[in-house]
């Protein structure tokens, strides 16, 4: 049926019509590139959407200890729990799900910094390079922590946009020296956050840095996890919850708490609180796949009725070709090559067309609800199959109106 004589017959064919091929590649070319600028236009809104309504990331789970509200094995009730470094590789090292960014936090809730004649109180955190990514913190000079920074226990500090402001007066802070509690910290990096002056209003450094100049130990204040995203809801937070489930039950089994004792710990669960959000972009990205589908529908059709004109202008080959013996399935295949080719190619072209200008203009596109739109390798493997079946779709029904032709009738066609 894909012989190269078979091929040879379909570019014979497409030779003799180049308009009507043209035109057909056009439909076919507008509609896939429709739909990928769509499709693409619908991840922008998601990250728009996102960035407005999650100072946080929005599948955020945090740890934080409390009191004791019951005795338990030989323990007071009204016992203090204290995490530790322990605790948080414990839920690292167990966890039956995969993390997807995790850091343990020390935090200094109001530490005097200062640089040259300024000074001022801000929080300090040290935290792990997975929590900028918890945060949402945009690094705009420098860079973040990382994690040979943590190791060799670096006095370096990343500042707020505010920090900056207040310390700087308009200076690059960038490789100077700043006061944390009387000790000199390297700036290497200056970050913003959706949250605006507040959550900018902080320094971050390495924790292993901070537990030493804090006389900390090996205590940590709080832990932060996320799981992979989910495109569905329901399953995001079926996920969240069991993650969250499970943290819970290390933790109380190793600092030997109470199962019932609700007050130890306080464990945040940030996607309970994002279900409108999530529906949002479930609905923009449905509505937007509509669309798009609907102008290739469009196209198909238009692909279609080009196909049955050309079956009808060839209906005398197609009975000559039965009169010589072809079987009905050689018929359908020599119209479906055609339509398959056509609207491959052509389709092609149109989805090429859109990355290439997804991956140009979209880096530029930073509107209030539109942010960076762009389209997977995922997606664009999914409409690269959609081209195939479209040809397919539309070659097939006059592919089968020329296979029922009889000989007879088609020789005396004029």
């Amino acid at each position: 049926m894909f012989s190269l004589e078979r091929w040879q017959e379909v570019f014979e064919t497409i030779s003799k019509n180049k308009l009507r091929t043209f035109l057909t590649g056009v439909s076919v070319a507008s509609g896939i590139f429709i739909l990928v600028i769509l499709l693409g236009v619908s991840v922008g809104f998601q990250n728009g959407i996102e960035s407005q309504f999650q100072n946080d990331a929005e599948n955020i789970i945090n740890v934080y200890p409390g009191r004791t509200a019951v005795s338990f094995e030989g323990f007071n009730k009204g016992r203090r729990i204290q995490l530790t470094n322990e605790d948080f590789d414990i839920v690292t090292e167990n966890s039956k799900q995969e993390i997807e960014f995790q850091s343990p936090m020390y935090q200094i809730f109001a530490g005097l910094i200062s640089h040259g004649n300024e000074s001022g109180n801000y929080r300090v955190e040290g935290i792990l390079p997975d929590y900028q990514f918890l945060e949402k913190a945009d690094i705009i000079e420098g860079r973040f922590i990382n994690l040979n920074d943590n190791k060799a226990k670096e006095k370096y500090a990343v500042i707020g946009n505010r920090v900056k402001k207040d310390l700087f007066k308009g200076e690059s802070p960038m490789g100077k020296q700043i006061k944390i509690s009387g000790l000199n910290f390297k700036v290497i990096g200056v970050f913003t956050d959706p949250g605006g002056d507040r959550e900018e209003s902080r320094v971050y450094v390495p924790i292993a840095t901070s537990q030493i100049v804090f006389g900390a130990g090996t205590d940590i204040r709080s832990m932060g996890f996320t799981l992979p995203k989910e495109e569905n809801y329901d399953l995001a937070l079926k996920q969240s919850n069991a993650f969250a489930a499970q943290i819970e039950r290390m933790l109380k089994n190793k600092l030997q708490i109470d199962p019932k004792d609700e007050s130890a710990l306080f464990i945040s669960n940030n996607i309970e609180n994002t279900k409108e959000i999530y529906l949002l972009i479930s609905a923009m990205r449905l509505f937007f796949w509509g669309v798009g589908l609907a102008t290739l529908l469009a196209g198909i059709i238009g692909v279609s009725n080009i196909m049955l004109i050309i079956v009808k202008e060839r209906t005398k080959e197609i009975g000559i070709r039965k009169a010589l013996g072809a079987e009905p399935l050689s018929i359908v295949g020599m119209i479906l090559h055609e339509s398959i080719f056509v609207t491959s190619i052509s389709g092609l072209f149109g989805l090429i067309f859109g990355l290439v200008l997804l991956e140009i203009v979209g880096p530029m596109v930073e509107l209030d609800f539109i942010k960076n739109p762009s389209v997977n390798f995922n997606i664009a493997v999914s409409t690269l199959l959609l081209l195939i079946a479209a040809g397919a779709i539309a070659g097939f029904f006059p592919a089968w109106r020329g296979a029922r032709i009889k000989p007879i009738d088609a020789l005396r066609d004029e």
